[in-house]
């Protein structure tokens, strides 16, 4: 999975980010921190304006993180797919037909070979790695999954996401609007 033209995947933390994001020239968004109610409403905004909306499952408040979460995002909010930490909610993901991208956290060699296991498992469309401040485990990840690799967490510079894409990162997700304002689309691929 890339993302043609948008090297930054924006990311929402409240209802007034994704608002603003949805009159931007961005395609793809993510949303972030939610609550279950205001999770439809998003996805019918983001439909309406022509965007495709990635739901952080494991971020919503009033749903538990479990494969009925899953299924309930996927049958009845509908987004473009979800991220998450769970293996078991990126199977329902897939087996619902929407995109799933595996969220994996480089915290140490023992976390990074437990990741390989896991994704080995779950066989996700796509990898996010946290944190996205390291191009060398960035480009590792992506040589021995062969799986496109999303860079989050800890990016704060242009220059961070761009030695991050330079790594083999499909796209950085960011909820630092100074980076999705640098990166805009020019137009809507």
């Amino acid at each position: 999975m890339t993302f043609p033209s948008q090297p930054v995947l924006p990311a929402a933390r409240s209802m007034k980010q994704l608002e603003r994001l949805l009159r931007s020239s961005y395609t793809h968004l993510i949303l972030l921190d939610s609550h279950i109610s205001r999770l439809r409403p998003a996805a019918e905004l983001a439909a309406a304006h022509g965007k495709k909306l990635f739901i952080h499952a494991d971020l919503i408040e009033g749903l538990k993180n479990d494969e009925a979460a899953a299924e309930f995002l996927c049958q009845t909010i509908r987004p473009a797919g979800l991220l998450s930490t769970r293996a078991s909610v990126i199977a329902k993901t897939k087996q619902n037909g929407l995109l799933a991208i595996q969220r994996i956290f480089l915290l140490d060699s023992g976390a990074l070979e437990k990741s390989y296991a896991l994704l080995a498992r779950s066989q996700p469309d796509c990898i996010e790695v946290l944190p996205g401040i390291l191009p060398g485990l960035i480009a590792e990840v992506r040589e021995r999954t062969g799986l496109p690799v999303l860079a989050g967490g800890l990016v704060r510079t242009a220059d961070e996401v761009e030695a991050a894409l330079a790594a083999g990162a499909s796209a950085v997700t960011t909820s630092r609007e100074p980076l999705w304002k640098h990166f805009e689309p020019t137009s809507n691929p």
